[in-house]
């Protein structure tokens, strides 16, 4: 499992969101340049998150995006999983996969279903919250 751009800055975008939110919408300018992304590129991570009704959006002037929920309210796991899809390790583990025809003999499926459950049972233990704090520690630019 590789995160993507597309993930690690829909975290960066909602950390924005929490730390720099006062109930006001924040033009997507303004995220973009505050985290030296590209805003054509940030359009698509909010469209995703608008739909998904992770984030609100306004048009217009005074428009812009808010979180829809406090920070403690959501997970790493939530937001990586809207932009990148499921945890799985292995192909057939994936959200839809077909079944192997090896599953009945495998050795390892029970441990790639373990780790599937280790990595994310440690996203969803992570909020936004967690990571404003984080933020304030670190000058990682990931």
């Amino acid at each position: 499992m590789t995160i993507t751009t597309k993930g690690r800055y829909a975290l960066r975008v909602m950390i924005d969101l929490a730390q720099h939110g006062d109930g006001s919408y924040i033009p997507l300018k303004t995220v973009a340049e505050r985290q030296g992304l590209p805003q054509k590129y940030l359009e698509h991570i909010f469209r995703l998150l608008v739909q998904n009704h992770i984030v609100e959006g306004v048009h217009g002037r005074g428009g812009g995006y808010c979180l829809t929920r406090k920070p403690e309210e959501y997970t790493v796991g939530e937001i990586l999983r809207l932009a990148e899809g499921d945890f799985a390790p292995i192909s057939c583990l994936e959200c839809g996969a077909e079944p192997c025809e090896r599953a009945g003999e495998c050795r390892t499926v029970s441990m790639w279903k373990n780790l599937q459950g280790m990595i994310e049972g440690y996203l969803d233990g992570i909020t936004i919250r967690d990571l404003m704090s984080d933020a304030n520690n670190t000058n990682c630019g990931v």
